[in-house]
Order: C-alpha cells, then structure tokens, then sequence
C-alpha cells in the first residue's frame, strides 16, 4: 500500500494507493470524515473501505482533505474538500484508463462530498455512503442521482438521526433507472466504535451482490 503524493489547488494532497493486478481493473475513491473532527484517511470506517475494495482486485485509492496529515492548505467548507477529491479521481482514473468500473465510496463528510463528486461523474458505477450526515447538509443536489449504491447508518446514530436518511433514500427511491439498498444497523453509532466489523460484513454483501450482477 504505497504512499502517493497528489498535486491539488491547495498543494500537495496525501494519499495511500494499492494498484489492481488486471489491467482492467476497476477503480475505487475512499472519502474520510470530517478534517475539523479529526477526519483522516487511518480512520477505521475509512480504512475498512479501503481493504473491502482492495481485497476485491480494485484500483483503491484513500487521501486526506487539506490540512490534515501531509495534505497541504486549510479547511474550505466543503468546496475545497470537493475539488481535492476531483484531483484524487482524476489521478485514480489517469493511473487506471481501462478500468472496467469506478466507484465511490465516503464516511460521514466523506458520504457528502462523495455524493457531490457522484454527481459530476456519471461514469460513476457505484457508490458507498456510510452515515451520510443528512442533517449537516442539503443533499437535495442528488437529483437524478446517475448510479445505484448503498447507504449505511446506525439506529444509535446521535449526531444523524437515522430519520434524516430516510427522507434522503425514499426520494432516491422514486427515482427510476437506478437502486438504492438502505441499510440501518442496530445500536451502531455515527462513530462505529466496536462494530467497525457490521461495516466491513454489510458492505462486503453488497459489493459481492453487485460484483455478480456486473462482474469488473
């Protein structure tokens, strides 16, 4: 898992890159939390991301926003957060110019910035987004979403009632051409502490589940 350093309007970003075997291979971009609460690219949601990806012959690649680690620059709001992830999956996709699928995949502000970069890539195959803090921010841009994904959050989750994601996916779900799986898991926190592991079971089904539908 090397190190990579990327050139982004605020400077250098961080990152950590394992390539796939195939030529082929399909490409990932993993999103982590929020800078101001500590957010980085080790956090354990993130880094189980990373592997469920890896494990599976992707292209994975996992960054952290200015400001944080060895990334240069200051916390933007959000709008400096979204242009280094388009850096980051500009760079994932330039390494990787025959990769069968792209997806996306973010934690808490990284759900929402992932959600945003979605929209601007309907290239984009797939998508995991674990507590998206639906409270936080309008994620009213989601219309039409251009990929399938799934959503993942805790019934015990106190900073994003889990009510707030409801309203998110039941528009989703009117929306045609496109599936939303909702997944909420019992007693699980915004934070995941001690059932990182729910994460890696829930989304390892379904990435398996839509793999087997679209082999990459």
């Amino acid at each position: 898992m090397p190190d990579v350093i990327l050139t982004g309007g605020a400077g250098r970003i961080e990152g950590r890159y394992n390539p796939g075997k195939a030529s082929n291979a399909p490409v990932a971009l993993i999103l982590p939390p929020h800078p101001k609460a500590g957010g980085n690219m080790d956090y354990p949601v993130v880094a189980q991301l990373y592997l469920l990806f890896m494990k599976r012959g992707f292209s994975t690649l996992r960054f952290n926003f200015r400001g944080v680690g060895r990334s240069q620059g200051e916390f933007d709001a959000g709008i400096g957060e979204l242009s280094d992830a388009a850096t980051a999956l500009d760079w994932l996709q330039g390494n990787n110019p025959t990769a069968s699928q792209c997806w996306i995949a973010g934690y808490s502000f990284g759900a929402y910035i992932g959600m945003q970069l979605l929209m601007r890539r309907p290239e984009t195959d797939g998508f995991i987004s674990v507590s998206p803090p639906a409270n936080m921010y309008d994620f009213s841009f989601l219309a039409p979403c251009p990929a399938s994904g799934l959503f993942l959050h805790g019934t015990n989750d106190t900073v994003t009632p889990s009510v707030e994601v409801d309203r998110v996916v039941a528009k989703l779900r009117t929306q045609k051409g496109i599936v939303i799986d909702y997944e909420l898991v019992e007693n699980a926190t915004h934070f995941w502490g001690g059932q990182v592991d729910e994460v890696e079971r829930r989304v390892a089904t379904y990435l398996d589940k839509r793999l087997e539908e679209n082999p990459a």
